[in-house]
């Protein structure tokens, strides 16, 4: 122990006053959790786009904070440096839904709870809020109208929006923009649509293929009110 406790001071004079088993234990439980998270926003979410993607980030992102935050309590010189470099460090991708934004501070609230050692109150109140959440959205008001939600993919560069809208409100009674993504890959717009009770479906494939027709969309009925 005493060679173990010297290579310990020798990496890093502060490290010494962590303590090793119950920060590895309260890591493991902080990754456990930012699993479960990234499970419950996966399968409850009303995103329709990118669940993956930032269901894939939670888990990260949990762990970086709780290793900011070891850094932090074990080091004052080394928590001012940090807040140098993090102090440089810019965003450029938006949060185009703010129940995202909901479910990244709920992620970075594990990292900062687990490291911060309060293990038991930090899982009762993230298990606590993602029960709400759950109940929540499960007495959401069921829409009564024959809404679907509409998922459309294409990369030609000469269908604009405004052609897309135009083309769906001319044998729809509704339309209600959802998303809108725009990328080199091409574009995913998402629509809360209401069609008339004379339109089908593939009236509506039909009318949009006219503009582009290697367009990719996807019908599925909307559940809830948006």
């Amino acid at each position: 122990m005493d060679n173990f406790d010297n290579f310990k001071r020798l990496i890093n004079p502060d490290i010494a006053q962590l303590e090793l088993l119950p920060t590895l234990y309260s890591f493991l439980i902080c990754v456990l959790m930012s699993f479960i998270l990234r499970e419950f926003y996966v399968r409850r979410s009303f995103s329709l786009t990118g669940k993956n993607h930032i269901g894939s980030i939670i888990p990260i992102l949990s762990c970086v904070v709780f290793l900011v935050i070891i850094v932090v309590k074990s080091s004052l010189a080394l928590s001012l440096g940090l807040v140098g470099a993090l102090s440089i460090v810019r965003f450029r991708t938006p949060i185009k839904e703010p129940e995202e934004l909901v479910y990244l501070f709920l992620a970075i609230a594990i990292g900062l709870g687990y490291a911060a050692g309060h293990i038991l109150i930090t899982t009762f109140i993230v298990l606590s809020i993602m029960l709400v959440i759950y109940f929540w959205l499960s007495n959401r008001q069921i829409s009564n109208t024959n809404e679907y939600n509409l998922v459309i993919k294409w990369v030609k560069e000469d269908v604009l929006f405004e052609d897309i809208e135009r083309e769906i409100l001319s044998i729809t009674d509704s339309l209600k923009l959802i998303r809108f993504d725009n990328s080199p890959q091409g574009n995913t717009l998402v629509m809360l649509i209401n069609p008339n009770k004379e339109t089908s479906i593939d009236q509506i494939s039909s009318k949009l293929k006219l503009l582009d027709k290697d367009m990719e969309f996807t019908f599925f009925e909307a559940k809830t009110n948006w």
